[in-house]
């Protein structure tokens, strides 16, 4: 299985500036994100970024970085520009590793691409492991998904769902049916292309979630159900020192 994997990446953050050349462990974040994604067998890794100082970073560590435009609304905007600088062919695998996750599993990387793969009924897909924390379940930060018989999401919320109406909590539902989405996206490069074309919906705007507009427009996207949390990203300063904590202790 041949597939790339795009980093988008951009300097502006409002909750910690400069973010993807934050230092972790002598490398910028967006490195090392590059090199976790390049241990999932990926033919190749392309930082897709907005400015020049992430491009430099990359390239000083022998990281492939491509500057596209400063005005994308979204990570997908962003690839689907860096698909056509790429020149990537309409058939070809895709994985959006986000720019602020440095512990990435590079295994999930290629099983979320390996799902793809299978799955033509499928414009992309995505990731997903079961909740068990009634905290977590109610947290509007954290999204849910539900799914279809065929491992198909059917929606995406910040909302606790599904919401058993006769339990008392997340942790009383099926394990299967309580689900964290992991923001990790397999596309074809053809549908990539097609995504700035396509309207926002109503339910996207709403929930602040813009893979609701792929399903919004009738497009379906596969779930991989993982066994294995991800490393936690990094939003803020304190998710910073988490990580470095944790890859201080791992040697």
């Amino acid at each position: 299985m041949s597939f790339s994997v795009i980093v988008p990446a951009r300097l502006a953050s409002s909750r910690l500036p400069n973010k993807p050349l934050a230092d972790i462990g002598g490398l910028p974040m967006v490195v090392r994100v590059a090199q976790q994604a390049q241990r999932s067998g990926a033919t190749q890794v392309v930082v897709a970024c907005d400015d020049d100082a992430i491009a430099q970073a990359c390239r000083q560590h022998g990281v492939q970085a491509l500057l596209t435009r400063v005005d994308h609304a979204s990570g997908s905007d962003r690839l689907a520009e860096a698909v056509e600088l790429l020149g990537l062919p309409d058939e070809a695998l895709v994985v959006n590793v986000q720019g602020d996750e440095p512990l990435i599993d590079p295994t999930l990387v290629r099983e979320c691409a390996a799902l793809l793969a299978a799955r033509d009924d499928c414009a992309m897909a995505t990731v997903a492991h079961a909740i068990d924390d009634e905290a977590e379940f109610r947290n509007p930060n954290v999204v849910k998904l539900v799914r279809d018989a065929a491992s198909r999401a059917l929606y995406f919320s910040r909302a606790p769902i599904p919401w058993w109406r006769d339990g008392p909590a997340a942790a009383s539902l099926p394990a299967t049916e309580v689900l964290r989405h992991v923001g990790l996206y397999a596309y074809r490069a053809g549908f990539l292309r097609r995504f700035p074309r396509l309207t926002p919906s109503p339910l996207e705007l709403i929930e602040s979630l813009e893979q609701l507009r792929v399903l919004w427009h009738g497009e379906r996207i596969a779930v991989h159900l993982s066994d294995r949390r991800p490393g936690p990203g990094v939003d803020t300063a304190d998710d910073l020192a988490r990580v470095r904590a944790l890859l201080a202790a791992r040697g």
